[in-house]
């Protein structure tokens, strides 16, 4: 049910339904927590993190960012790492910190060995390129 709630929740972040979005987010965390499907935790903040910078809300997106990461580390869910760090990157290329962007990325990049046609692959190296 979490992973559920999530994945409805990007639907309706990119539909621009921020509002609903931030609810199922709340409930996927919330459901996570109480039935220990933890894994999708990650997940959750980053996308929480993309409808905060969605609208704005620069200092909670970073937040979130930075949690999802920590969540995925500690997962050891290379994956989602990527995705946070690809997601909190691009905040702080938008805010001018390019060198601390791509500090960030380019070591967990760098850690891939296979697998650079999967989407989140490509979208991490075509921002390492554009932070080069």
């Amino acid at each position: 049910m979490p992973h559920g709630l999530t994945m409805l929740a990007d639907a309706y972040r990119i539909s621009g339904a921020v509002e609903v979005a931030l609810a199922h987010l709340d409930e996927a965390q919330r459901l996570a927590e109480a039935t220990g499907v933890r894994w999708i935790l990650s997940e959750a903040l980053r996308l929480r993190g993309d409808l905060q910078a969605q609208t704005g809300n620069d200092m909670a997106a970073d937040a979130s960012y930075r949690d999802a990461v920590g969540i995925a580390r500690r997962q050891r869910a290379k994956l989602f790492e990527l995705r946070s760090e690809t997601s909190l990157a691009r905040l702080w290329r938008d805010q001018g910190k390019h060198a601390e962007a791509r500090e960030l990325l380019a070591p967990l990049y760098a850690w891939f060995t296979e697998g650079f046609d999967a989407p989140d692959l490509v979208e991490a190296k075509a921002l390492l390129q554009e932070l080069a």
